[in-house]
C-alpha cells in the first residue's frame, strides 16, 4: 500500500526535492518582474490570489535561482511532440522521484489508499488554477471521466491503469477538492502508473474549455465542428482534447489552458519555424524562499528537420539542454571537441532501455501469409541468429555494449538469463538451416519465397530522426539478405511513422528503442514482455483486446499471450514489492518462452549536453520516456546564471 498523505518520498541530496506545504511565507510570496507589471496594470490578480492555499514547495538542486531568460530547445521532425512531456508538460497527480525509486506528491495534495489498494482518496490543492485563471477542481476530473474514459462515442483507447477486469474504476466526487477512485479488484500499481510520462489525463482536461466541443455540453457542437473543418463533433472533440495521440494534444494548442510551468503562446503547428511557451502566471509551485516558479521566462523550440541540423545547432551553442536524437555514440567525440565553441558540457544518462534497437515484426499483419510466418517463433529466432551483433556494436556503437536481447539488466534482481541471451550467437549456417525448414524455396536471385510463391520482402519502417537506427540498418540489411530474406528499410517522418506503425496493421516490421530493463520501470513498461498498450507494436490487435475486447480492431491473442496478460493483471493487483517481483519474474520467463521481439545490445550509459550557464541541472539521471527525462528533476527550477 502506498500512502502519500502530506508527505514526500525524497531522493538523494543532488535531486530537486518536493517539500510539504509550509505556512512560512504566506504573506511574502514573490514573482517575476514581468508579472508584477501585469498586476500593477490590472491585467493579472495579485500573486496571493493566483496561488493555491498550499503551493507545492520545491527545494532547488543547487541554489535558489533568478528570474528571466529563455530555455532554448529543439523539436525534430513533425511527429516528435511527445518530447514535450520531457520538457514542459509533466504535471501528473503524482510524479516520480528524481532517482525513480518511487513517487511523490505533485498536483495532488494527498493521495491515500485503503489496505486492499482498491479505494484511493485523492485531494487536489484548494485554490489551484488553470493557466487562464479558471479554477482546477474535481469538476475537471469528472468531465474527463464522463467524456473521455467512459464515453464510447469518443472511444479513446489506453488508460489501463484506470481499469480493472476491463471495466473503468468508479469515480465518486466528494467535494471540489476530493474524489475517490474505486476498483473492482486490487490495483496496487495505480500510484506508480499515474506518474507515467503521459498517462495522467485528469490534470490535462479543462472542462471550461473542452465542453464547447462536446455535444452533451454544447448542443451546437456539431455545427462548430463543421465550421472548423471537422466532419463531426466527435472528431473535433478528439482533436481538441488530444488524448488519442500525443501530437494532437500539443498541435495548435495555444488556446488550451494547462497546469504546466510554461504555456504555449505559439504552439507547434501554428508556426513552421519555432514554438514558444511562456511562463504560466498561475503556476502553483514556489521555491524555498517563496519565489513563484518557473525561473525562466520562456521555452523556445526550434523546429528542426533532422538530427544532423540539430547536431550543428548544438555545436554552435543554440541549444541549452538536449540528449534525444543527437547523443549517439558516434556523435560523442564530435560534441566533445565542440564543447568550448558551443559553451556546453555533458551530463550522464543511466540506461533504462531494454535494448539499443529492437526488431519488431507485426504479428497481427493484415496479410495472412506474413502474419502466420511472423508469428512463428522459429522464424524470429532464425533472423536473430543471422545477426552479427558484435560487428554492429563495434561499427555503430563504437564498441560499447555486448550482444543481448531486449531484457533486464544483469545486476537487477529480475534478470532472466534465457530472455537476455537466447538466439544471440551469430551463426549463418544455423540461421539458414532454420529458415530452410520454413521457407525452402528460393527465386533466381536466391531470395526465399513464401507459402504463396512470392518473394519474401520485409520492409522495416523506421523513424528517420533515429540516426543510430539508420546506421545499424545499413549493416543489418545485408545480414538478413545473406540468409535469403529480401529485407529493406523505409525511413519516414515521425508523424507518418506514428500513423503507419503505431496506428496501423499493414506494416511488416519496425524498430524502436524504449521499453525498460529493470525494477519499477520494467513493471510499468513491459512492452516487449507482454502486449498491454500501444507501445507493443508487435501486437497492435492483441493490446487492443487487452484494453477493450469489444474494439472493432481487437483480436483475441493465443493462449500463451493471454497467460502473460493474466499475469500482468495479477501484478497490477499486488501492492507489496516482494509479491510484485515474484509475479514479474514469472512474466519475464513467459516472455523468454514467447520471444516476441529481438535486439542487438543493452545500451551503455548515455549522455546529454547542457550549456555552462544552465543551473540546477541534475548531473546524472535515468534515460527514459516513462520517467520523461529530464522532467522529474523539475525543469521549473532550472535557471541561467
Amino acid at each position: 500500500m502506498i500512502k502519500l498523505k502530506r508527505r514526500a518520498f525524497l531522493a538523494g541530496t543532488s535531486a530537486a526535492f518536493i517539500l510539504p506545504a509550509l505556512p512560512v511565507f504566506t504573506a511574502d510570496f514573490k514573482e517575476a518582474d514581468i508579472l508584477k507589471t501585469k498586476v500593477s496594470s490590472g491585467a493579472l490578480p495579485a500573486l496571493k490570489d493566483r496561488l493555491p492555499e498550499n503551493p507545492l514547495i520545491v527545494k532547488p538542486v543547487e541554489s535558489v535561482g533568478k528570474y528571466g531568460g529563455d530555455w532554448n530547445m529543439a523539436l525534430v521532425g513533425g511527429g516528435s511532440l511527445s518530447m514535450l512531456f520531457r520538457y514542459q508538460a509533466y504535471e501528473p497527480l503524482l510524479r516520480y522521484t528524481p532517482d525513480w525509486s518511487g513517487v511523490t506528491l505533485n498536483v495532488a495534495e494527498a493521495f491515500d489508499s485503503d489496505a486492499d489498494s482498491k479505494v484511493y482518496t485523492i485531494r487536489l490543492r484548494k485554490g489551484m488554477k488553470w493557466s487562464d485563471g479558471q479554477p482546477y477542481t474535481t469538476a475537471d476530473v469528472k468531465f474527463w471521466y464522463d467524456t473521455v474514459l467512459t464515453d464510447k462515442r469518443v472511444a479513446v483507447t489506453g488508460q489501463g491503469h484506470w481499469k480493472s477486469g476491463g471495466k473503468p474504476a468508479k469515480l465518486d466526487i466528494v467535494d471540489e477538492q476530493t474524489f475517490k477512485v474505486t476498483f473492482d479488484k486490487p490495483n496496487g500499481m495505480f500510484p506508480l502508473q499515474v506518474a507515467w510520462a503521459n498517462s495522467d489525463h485528469t490534470t490535462r482536461c479543462p472542462k471550461h474549455y473542452l465542453e464547447q466541443f462536446h455535444i452533451d455540453y454544447n448542443p451546437k457542437a456539431d455545427e462548430l465542428a463543421k465550421e472548423r473543418g471537422f466532419e463531426s463533433w466527435i472528431v473535433a472533440f478528439q482533436a481538441a482534447s488530444g488524448f488519442q495521440d500525443d501530437n494532437a494534444f500539443f498541435l495548435n494548442s495555444s488556446k488550451k489552458p494547462c497546469l504546466h510551468a510554461w504555456m504555449f503562446t505559439v504552439a507547434p503547428g501554428e508556426n513552421t519555424e519555432r514554438a514558444i511557451a511562456e511562463r504560466n502566471p498561475y503556476y502553483w509551485k514556489v521555491d524555498t524562499e517563496g519565489n513563484q516558479l518557473p525561473y525562466m521566462d520562456r521555452i523556445v523550440y526550434q523546429m528542426v528537420a533532422d538530427p544532423q541540423v540539430l547536431l550543428l545547432k548544438t555545436m554552435q551553442g543554440e541549444v541549452d539542454l538536449m540528449d534525444q536524437y543527437i547523443a549517439t555514440p558516434n556523435n560523442k567525440s564530435v560534441l566533445y571537441d565542440a564543447r568550448e565553441q558551443g559553451g556546453y558540457d555533458f551530463y550522464t544518462l543511466t540506461s533504462t532501455e531494454a535494448n539499443v534497437m529492437n526488431f519488431i515484426f507485426n504479428l497481427n499483419h493484415n496479410d495472412e501469409t506474413k502474419r502466420k510466418l511472423f508469428r512463428n517463433k522459429d522464424f524470429r529466432a532464425a533472423l536473430s541468429t543471422a545477426l552479427d551483433r558484435q560487428a554492429l556494436i563495434d561499427a555503430v556503437l563504437v564498441g560499447q555494449g555486448a550482444p543481448a536481447q531486449p531484457s533486464i539488466k544483469k545486476e537487477d534482481p529480475l534478470y532472466n538469463e534465457q530472455l537476455a541471451t537466447q538466439f544471440t550467437a551469430y551463426d549463418v549456417d544455423k540461421a539458414n538451416a532454420m529458415l530452410d525448414q520454413l521457407l525452402p524455396k528460393r527465386d533466381d536471385q536466391n531470395f526465399r519465397l513464401d507459402e504463396k510463391g512470392r518473394r519474401l520482402t520485409i520492409i522495416f519502417e523506421v523513424d528517420q530522426a533515429r540516426a543510430i537506427f539508420l546506421d545499424l540498418f545499413q549493416l543489418v540489411i545485408p545480414m538478413f539478405q545473406a540468409v535469403g530474406i529480401d529485407a529493406q528499410m523505409r525511413s519516414m517522418d515521425r508523424s507518418l511513422w506514428e500513423t503507419r506503425v503505431r496506428q496501423g496493421r499493414d506494416f511488416d516490421a519496425t524498430a524502436h528503442q524504449f521499453g525498460a530493463n529493470g525494477g519499477i520501470a520494467a513493471m510499468l513498461d513491459p512492452r516487449y514482455y507482454v502486449p498491454t498498450d500501444s507501445n507493443a507494436m508487435y501486437a497492435p490487435a492483441w493490446q487492443l483486446w487487452y484494453l477493450d475486447p469489444k474494439n472493432a480492431n481487437a483480436e483475441e491473442p493465443p493462449e500463451e499471450t493471454k497467460k502473460q496478460l493474466a499475469l500482468y493483471d495479477k501484478l497490477k493487483a499486488t501492492s507489496d514489492a516482494a509479491g510484485q517481483r515474484e509475479i514479474m519474474k514469472e512474466l519475464l520467463q513467459g516472455a523468454a518462452d514467447n520471444f516476441y521481439v529481438f535486439g542487438i545490445s543493452q545500451p551503455p550509459d548515455g549522455y546529454g549536453i547542457v550549456k555552462n550557464n544552465m543551473k540546477n541541472i541534475t548531473k546524472t539521471m535515468p534515460n527514459s520516456f516513462g520517467w520523461p527525462t529530464p522532467a522529474p528533476t523539475m525543469p521549473e527550477q532550472f535557471y541561467k546564471a
